[in-house]
C-alpha cells in the first residue's frame, strides 16, 4: 500500500506484491515438508540396499541352461 500511496511504477508495485506472495509460499511449503515426506516415506529408517557380493543368489546370473 506504501508503494501505491507514493506513486510507485507499476513495475516495482509488481515485484513487491510477487515478492511477498512467494516469501509467504515458501513458508507454507517449508512448513509442509516434514509432513508430505513423513506420507510417503513414514517414520522409517533408510532400508540398506547394499549386498555384499557372496549374498548374492545365484537367481540373478544366467545358468548354462538358460543362455
Amino acid at each position: 500500500m506504501n508503494l501505491i500511496a507514493t506513486d510507485a511504477s507499476a513495475a516495482e508495485i509488481s515485484d513487491q506484491i510477487k515478492d511477498a506472495l512467494f516469501n509467504k509460499s515458501a513458508e507454507k511449503i517449508e512448513s509442509l515438508k516434514p509432513n508430505v515426506a513423513n506420507s510417503f516415506f513414514g517414520d522409517q529408517a533408510p532400508q540398506n540396499t547394499f549386498v555384499p557380493d557372496e549374498q548374492v543368489s545365484s537367481e540373478e546370473e544366467p545358468t548354462e541352461q538358460e543362455e
